[in-house]
């Protein structure tokens, strides 16, 4: 757009709108410039004004034409057709993109040099320190889990945060940005925040040294009451009703609302929080807490869901909160449930009761961990025949609401995989031990966890079944059966949603600490590529299972047999359910 100075016929008709510029001279305007709709606006520094063509519809029907009144601009360039309303401290430094409307603030500044909260240092898992991430628009949950975990590769890490400052220092600017279609409304203050195209701020109390990367596939909403500072939130989040945010990263459409409060915390996509609170959480994909007297601390979370009142502990009383937990895929928090850090709990386990020995049930995925006079009783393989975990397979790819074109986070949603599918085979094989030891104990000790004798068999044999099931579903989806040209270790992992052969991961470290991979773009471009082939590494892990044959119509008549079985299991359990529900409310049909 070409632009031009004030005439003085202009100059004086803004005078009489009773406008006031520290230097007139200063002041771009389009050349069919129309300077009826603002009034009441003081002007200083470089000022850049679009044109007021539009009138916004507001709540209500009431239509108010774009332009300024009663406001002060210092160093802006105003988009076409914007409405901005009692600004009642000033905006500063600030672009702000056509169609955006901004009423009722209190200041909106930005002030010195800036990076929009890119490369804050969040300290997760260990809340003393050690583990830090530093923060950045493209974070992603595998990228996060690595920077966290693999602690023993500095070279990895080097090259890693030399990536992450140099994005960090192109972020860098005086100025803030706002995009485009944008609402600003009855918010007191806004410092340093850098907002993207279609964002909602309705009513927000204070946001500082952050980035709302919202865009118009997937628009974030920021709302009332909310304090937010040192932050990054994604496309699609929702931030509402009171909650409080201290260095935090919000991934794509998650929901933390109701007075939620976290500090130094890592939420990845579709996470829900409300109530409670979180210090030094990795909260990955599907974390979900809903209660007031839920702490979630110094955790490794996924596709975890929170019962009331469920805690842990990463502080000892000598060394400090250098502690941390570890739960693995799926598991659920029962009511009052309290683990005492260190601990690890293996995927889609359910967790009842105060554990005070610091399990670590990794290679016992499926288990139910119950209190027991103080103990931990691990009942293993137990959940794979509850209706809780069928509802599970179905809801988490059905509750993945992104709706950018940009996902951040590669997410497998199945429940039988390679990575669950080796710690059953490992559990076996732990559980066929304990039946090779002489003697008849009613109790086998592991790990932090005591094992009915009594329940190991039929750990065992649910493990089997599933995974006898997986095997006969994954081959008979399998329509070329030809071996590839590669093996697959038995080893695999699950990057917090991202589940792949060590290999694998092995190769992404290697591209990172020899330079071959030196952008973030790169970086997501080969996380991306190893996403789309999960089923060719997953193919390849099945044919070196030792003793697994090559007579696949067995293998899948096998599958489908277990399969029934397991199903017969979970209809008793939705039963007894059925039952319950009967039992308390009478014959309504739910």
């Amino acid at each position: 757009m070409e632009y031009r100075k004030l005439t003085l016929d202009e100059i004086a008709q803004l005078g009489r709108q009773n406008c006031r510029a520290q230097n007139w001279t200063l002041i771009e305007v389009p050349v069919d410039f129309i300077p009826q709709y603002i009034h009441q606006t003081h002007f200083s520094g470089q000022i850049r004004l679009g044109k007021f063509q539009k009138t916004f519809m507001l709540p209500g029907g009431v239509p108010k034409h774009s332009g300024i009144s009663n406001a002060t601009l210092h160093n802006c360039e105003i988009g076409d057709n914007v409405l901005i309303e009692n600004v009642h401290g000033a905006i500063a430094n600030y672009r702000i993109g056509a169609n955006t409307h901004i009423q009722n603030v209190g200041s909106l500044v930005a002030d010195g040099q800036s990076s929009f909260g890119n490369g804050v240092k969040v300290t997760v898992l260990n809340e003393a320190g050690g583990m830090e991430i530093k923060i950045q628009d493209q974070l992603s949950a595998p990228v996060a889990y690595m920077l966290a975990i693999f602690r023993h590769r500095p070279s990895f890490l080097e090259k890693m945060e030399a990536m992450i400052d140099h994005y960090v220092q192109q972020q860098m600017s005086v100025y803030g940005e706002i995009g485009r279609d944008v609402q600003i409304l009855h918010t007191t203050s806004i410092k340093n925040v850098k907002i993207g195209n279609s964002a909602r701020i309705e009513g927000a109390a204070r946001l500082e040294n952050g980035s709302i990367n919202s865009n118009e596939h997937d628009p974030v909403f920021i709302g009332h009451q909310v304090i937010a500072e040192d932050f990054i939130i994604s496309s699609g989040a929702c931030v509402d009703s009171g909650a409080i945010l201290s260095r935090c990263f919000v991934g794509q459409t998650c929901h933390l609302g109701r007075s939620f409060s976290a500090m130094d915390s890592l939420f990845f996509s579709n996470c829900h929080a409300e109530n409670g609170e979180a210090v030094s959480v990795f909260a990955g994909p599907f974390t979900a807490t809903h209660h007031k007297s839920t702490l979630l601390i110094a955790g490794m979370f996924s596709f975890l869901n929170a019962g009331s009142g469920s805690n842990q502990s990463n502080h000892r009383y000598k060394s400090g909160p250098v502690h941390y937990g570890i739960f693995e895929r799926g598991v659920k928090l029962a009511s009052d449930s309290y683990v005492l850090y260190p601990a690890r709990i293996g995927a889609f386990s359910l967790v009842m009761g105060r554990h005070y020995q610091s399990p670590d049930t990794s290679d016992f995925p499926f288990s139910y961990l119950i209190e027991e006079k103080e103990e931990t009783l691990l009942i293993p393989g137990v959940n794979l025949k509850t209706v809780g975990l069928a509802r599970d397979a179905e809801k988490f790819p059905k509750r993945d609401c992104r709706k950018d074109p940009h996902l951040l986070d590669p997410i497998r949603f199945e429940v039988l995989t390679p990575y669950t599918v080796q710690k059953m085979l490992r559990g076996i094989e732990i559980s066929k031990e304990f039946q090779n030891q002489n003697g008849t104990p009613e109790f086998y000790v592991y790990s932090g966890c005591k094992i009915p004798a009594s329940a190991v068999q039929k750990g065992i044999d649910l493990y089997s079944l599933a995974i006898r099931k997986y095997l006969g579903e994954i081959t008979g989806n399998q329509t070329d059966k030809s071996f590839l040209n590669q093996t697959e270790s038995s080893s695999w992992m699950d990057l917090s949603g991202l589940i792949l052969p060590q290999s694998q991961v092995e190769k992404f470290i290697e591209a990172i600490e020899t330079g071959q991979i030196s952008t973030i773009a790169k970086m997501h471009e080969m996380l991306a590529g190893f996403h789309q082939n999960y089923a060719c590494y997953e193919w390849n892990f099945i044919r070196n299972i030792k003793g697994l044959s090559d007579h696949w119509e067995q293998i899948i008549a096998d599958g489908k047999s277990a399969a029934a079985i397991l199903a017969q299991e979970i209809q008793k359990d939705r039963e007894k359910e059925n039952q319950l529900i009967k039992k308390s409310y009478g014959n309504t049909s739910f």
